[in-house]
This record gives structure tokens, C-alpha cells and sequence, in this order.
């Protein structure tokens, strides 16, 4: 216990992720060996994601067929539901009807526990009578231990123990299971995907490909509210951040609504970028911003930062190059009676910065009084390419630096697979602006993108002598 405990310790101080992160189970199994000497036979991991994961399979040793679809589903590429039905032998106990509660409740440890399985069912040749079935975990043998049979005895019920014939159907196998009972054996299952209002949204790997629209229409039947399951066939396009898909199953309609932190949106999802494993960094970032402050959104998208920031009482310039994400921000910015307050650009990073920025920095930092509380916020989520674009910041204003409060805080989003991911993307925006953030930075860790890939949040003021170019005599 006190190796356990040490390696949480270790865990919490040295394994820095956000509620979005991604966790990689291997990785916290291996550091827990690690430091414990040894693999313990028990161990519960609790796993907490922002998107959606399918249930792992608990392996069943006892009897592994209560948890496995028929073994002819094998190699399936169209879902043929009726092939997975299958009959399994279970432990089940007879008791009157009229006490049939109390049994359940003295043999709560004892009771199957399965979604989707009945506990108790008809016995068809007495109908005063019913069957309990138990879990052939806890009853492996056929037989209830010590403690249940005591129980039985004093709700004088023999504890004899019956061979129940079970039905299984495709309805009571989970995701996990039937896609494993599919697939070759050996090969990955897909074991996630982004709920994007009723879109599922998958990340195929080459050897799934051939099973995809079974997969799709599995994924389709096992969560509710699932209408539409898409797989992304390239990368995402650095340009616009968009990808191409495929409708693996369900409607074509791939404009849909989303609701983050309360907010809703709507989009065309084929056409824009939206990731729900970000709604904990938006939320983090609107909650700097105060009444009066101003946030300019280099890359807003349809609106995650700025909507929420312009209900926040800012004021709000927002931009993005890609027209359909214009188009939508300006949509969701009058869905949410914001459009008064926000001012939408559809431009090249570039040249907003270059543009409304500086002519809005130009007008406003001048006026700053001493104790003045405005802040000026610039958000640059494009994490492909967002720490090229500091460069623009070296001398984008002339004149006499303002007061050290009044320097616009930055908040760029970078990708980095380097041992340090901390250090490399401080470096390099030191590279591109041409001056050290030593001690005038924080950086703050979003998500893991992919094995030895973080995306993290650099935030600094700008130093003046980086922001100002002061006129000659």
C-alpha cells in the first residue's frame, strides 16, 4: 500500500494532463512497476475522458461465452445481427416470487450484474416460482459460499443451485466485445471516438478499413443519439483545419449542434474544424478574461473563444481564413446574441495581426491610465503552425512602450514531440520573436495528441522592447 501510495505521488507530480487528456494506460502501468518492484495482481485503473470510449472487456475466465458473441460472427464485414446469438450456461437460483427482493438484496454480491440481462426470469413450468440468475464469477462452481447459504437459510430458501440455459442476442453484447469477436484475431479494436452533436467521429486504422461499416453501424446501435458515423480518410489540412470523410453509417447530414460549457453551436462539420476534447482549455482561457478586457482570436474557428469571451462582457475581434468557419462564426455569434459585440474578419493570421490588431493596439494602449484594468488578450490556436506566426510581433507598434500591465498577453498553442515538451515550444517562439521568455512565461499542458506528441499553451506578455520599435530622434 505504501508503494502504491508512493507511486501516485509520483504520478500526480510528474505526469502533468488535464481533464482532456488522454492518459496512456501502458505508461502509468509501466511507471507504477516501476517503482513498486512489481506488477500487482489487482489493480483498478480509473480513466476519465472528454470523448467517448468503449467499454473494455472484462476477460472471464470462468465462463468467458457469457461475454462473447457466437464464433461464427468471425471475419464478418456486414452486420448481420441474428449471427450473434448464442444460449450459455449460468448459475441461477429458484425462490418464490414473493421473496424474490429480499433474495436480490442478501445476494447482491451473488447477482448477475450485467446491462442488459434480466436478473430474474419466469420459471416456465411454475409460475409461483422464479429464477435468480448469479454471476458465474462469484459462483463458479455451481455452489454459494458460506455466508450466502446463510443468508438463504434464514429467508428459508434451499440454496441449491440450478443450471440456467441463457439466450444472448446481439442487444447484450457491449461495442468492445462484438468488434473483437469480429475482427481478426490478435489486431486492435477501435476502442474510441469524438461525439460531435449526433456525429460519431472515427480514427480508422488501415487494418479496420475493410470492417468500417460494420464498425460504424455498431457504434450507431450501441449509443443512443448516434444518428451519423464518419471516418476521417487524411490528415487535417493546415490551411483551413478541415479533413475529408466518409459517412460510414447512418445520414448523410453533417451539420450538427454542439453545446460546450453551456454555450451552443452549430456547424457544418465536413467543412470546419471542432474538437471536444478542447472544451476544458476554452473554458480555462475564458476564465482569465474580465468585463472590458479585449481578445483578439487569430484563428477563431466558429466562435469557442470568442462567443463565450464576448458573453463575458469583452470585447471581441475574431478571425479566421478558412470562409465556411467565417461563415458559422458569424451564424453561432447571432445564435448567441453576441454579434453586436464581436467584430469577425475572414483573413490570413498575418494580416489580421498586422491589420485590426495593430491598429486597435495603436489606438487603445496609449490611452491606458496608471491602475487601468483593461487587459489585451491574443489567442493563437493553430498548433501546427501558430509559434511561426510570433514573428509578426517584433516592432508591430512604434512609439513609446506603454505601462508593463498594459503589454498584450499571448496565448499560442503548439504541437511538440520533444522529451521536454515545455522547454522545446518555449524555445522556439524565443527563436521567432528574437528575445528570451525566461522567467516571463507559463506553459500549460492541453492534451496528448498521439504517443510522444503533446499539444500545449504557451502564455507571455510581450516584452516591450519586442513590441515597440521607438522613433528615431
Amino acid at each position: 500500500l505504501w508503494r502504491l501510495g508512493y507511486c501516485a505521488k509520483l504520478l500526480k507530480t510528474n505526469h502533468f494532463r488535464t481533464a482532456a487528456s488522454n492518459t496512456s494506460f501502458p505508461a502509468v502501468w509501466m511507471l507504477l512497476a516501476q517503482h513498486s518492484g512489481k506488477i500487482p495482481g489487482l489493480f483498478v485503473v480509473v480513466k476519465k475522458n472528454t470523448f467517448f470510449t468503449m467499454p473494455e472487456t472484462v476477460e472471464d475466465k470462468t465462463n468467458p461465452e457469457l461475454y462473447l458473441p457466437h464464433p461464427g460472427v468471425r471475419g464478418m464485414t456486414l452486420l448481420n445481427r441474428e449471427a450473434f446469438k448464442r444460449t450459455v450456461v449460468v448459475p441461477a437460483l429458484k425462490v418464490k416470487k414473493e421473496i424474490v427482493h429480499s433474495v436480490l438484496k442478501s445476494l447482491k454480491q451473488s447477482v448477475l450484474q450485467r446491462p442488459g440481462l434480466k436478473r430474474v426470469v419466469e420459471d416456465p413450468e411454475d409460475e409461483d416460482s422464479r429464477f435468480v440468475i448469479l454471476d458465474p464469477h462469484k459462483v463458479p462452481e455451481f455452489s454459494l459460499g458460506e455466508s450466502e447459504q446463510q443468508a438463504l437459510k434464514q429467508l428459508n430458501v434451499h440454496p441449491e443451485v440450478s443450471k440456467y440455459h441463457l439466450e444472448l442476442s446481439y442487444e447484450n453484447f457491449k461495442s468492445e466485445e462484438i468488434l473483437r469477436a469480429v475482427l481478426p484475431e490478435g489486431q486492435e479494436v477501435t476502442s474510441g471516438f469524438s461525439r460531435v452533436g449526433h456525429i460519431a467521429h472515427l480514427n480508422l486504422r488501415d487494418h479496420q478499413l475493410p470492417y468500417r461499416h460494420l464498425i460504424g453501424q455498431v457504434i450507431m446501435d450501441k449509443n443512443p443519439g448516434v444518428t451519423c458515423v464518419v471516418n476521417k480518410t487524411n490528415i487535417i489540412d493546415s490551411t483551413y483545419r478541415n479533413f475529408e470523410m466518409e459517412v460510414l453509417a447512418g445520414e448523410n447530414n453533417l451539420v450538427t449542434k454542439v453545446k460546450e460549457n453551456n454555450i451552443a453551436y452549430e456547424l457544418d462539420f465536413s467543412k470546419v474544424y471542432w474538437n471536444p476534447r478542447l472544451s476544458t482549455e476554452h473554458g480555462r482561457i475564458v476564465e482569465l478574461l474580465r468585463a472590458g478586457d479585449v481578445l483578439f482570436d487569430v484563428f477563431a474557428g466558429i466562435g469557442p473563444f470568442a462567443i463565450p469571451a464576448a458573453k463575458r462582457k469583452c470585447r471581441v475581434f475574431a478571425n479566421d481564413l478558412n470562409p465556411e468557419s467565417y461563415t458559422w462564426l458569424l451564424h453561432n455569434c447571432k445564435l448567441n446574441k453576441v454579434d453586436t459585440k464581436v467584430k469577425a474578419f475572414n483573413m490570413d493570421g498575418r494580416d489580421f495581426l498586422r491589420g485590426p490588431v495593430r491598429e486597435e493596439l495603436s489606438k487603445e494602449l496609449p490611452l491606458l491610465r496608471e491602475g487601468q484594468k483593461t487587459a489585451f488578450h491574443i489567442v493563437m490556436n493553430l498548433p501546427a503552425l501558430a509559434v511561426e506566426f510570433l514573428d509578426v510581433f517584433r516592432h508591430l507598434l512604434v512609439g513609446e512602450p506603454c505601462s508593463p500591465a498594459g503589454l498584450p498577453t499571448v496565448h499560442c498553442y503548439g504541437f511538440s514531440k520533444h522529451s521536454n515538451p515545455a522547454r522545446d515550444i518555449q524555445e522556439r517562439a524565443e527563436a521567432t520573436l528574437g528575445t528570451s521568455l525566461a522567467g516571463r512565461c507559463s506553459t500549460f499542458p492541453v492534451r496528448n495528441v498521439a504517443p510522444n506528441k503533446e499539444m500545449l499553451c504557451l502564455s507571455f506578455q510581450i516584452p516591450a522592447d519586442v513590441l515597440y520599435k521607438r522613433p528615431c530622434p
